[in-house]
């Protein structure tokens, strides 16, 4: 069983008798967009993000995609039940105990988390207080570098590792390009996917614009939903 039915047999039965109203009920879709909220830091980043990420599932898979963003707070049981969720900010992580407990129990029961540094630097406040909540909930060795042929690079698309961003290069002036990933894994499925890249503001455009990109760089977001749901 993959990850996405596993998570919709939970929305439709179990999840379905122990919420009021699952948050996968609407409509039978396969897909939709959840973006955490925490009451910590800034969680409401990179506003246009979720169409253009819903737009490419729409345009390259078969996939019946929700069109519409969620959020959900992370502290609510109703957020077990997305098959996917989206976690970012700039500023501090400190989970409240019932965040820890709704992220540590979705991550080990199958779902799966992007998590993206907006800062996209190293040692920051973001990356410093987020890993900490993971060192916390899965142990100091819990996030590890993902190895360029993991296949998360080529579930759908593929690529030869983490395409970078041209704001990696630009900013915040740390100037440092990220050629990796990291994740958290839970029996042998990639439960946390964490970048430092800012793919939220990468893919944060106008959709208009998107037809004077040389290449879609939405491309690889694709390949992190196909991956979520197909693992």
């Amino acid at each position: 069983m993959t990850r996405g039915e596993f998570l919709r047999l939970m929305a439709g039965g179990l999840a379905g008798a122990m919420l009021a109203r699952p948050l996968a009920a609407a409509g039978g879709y396969d897909f939709w967009f959840t973006r955490l909220r925490y009451d910590s830091g800034d969680w409401d980043v990179d506003q246009r993000m979720p169409s253009n990420l819903i737009t490419s599932l729409i345009d390259y898979t078969t996939l019946r995609v929700d069109p519409k963003e969620h959020v959900i707070a992370l502290s609510d049981p109703k957020m077990l039940t997305a098959p996917f969720c989206y976690m970012a900010g700039h500023k501090l992580v400190e989970f409240s105990q019932a965040e820890r407990r709704n992220f540590e129990r979705y991550v080990r029961n199958g779902g799966f988390v992007l998590v993206d540094d907006c800062n996209h630097d190293i040692d920051g406040l973001f990356a410093r207080s987020f890993e900490a909540q993971m060192a916390k909930i899965f142990g100091p060795k819990g996030l590890k570098t993902l190895p360029k042929t993991h296949s998360v690079y080529r579930s759908f698309f593929k690529f030869d590792g983490p395409p970078n961003t041209a704001l990696e290069l630009n900013g915040w002036g740390d100037d440092l390009v990220h050629d990796y990933l990291k994740g958290i894994e839970v029996n042998g499925r990639l439960g946390v996917l964490y970048s430092n890249k800012d793919y939220g503001c990468e893919w944060d455009y106008d959709w208009r614009n998107k037809r004077f990109l040389a290449e879609d760089n939405t491309r690889f977001a694709v390949n992190i939903v196909m991956y979520a749901l197909s693992s």
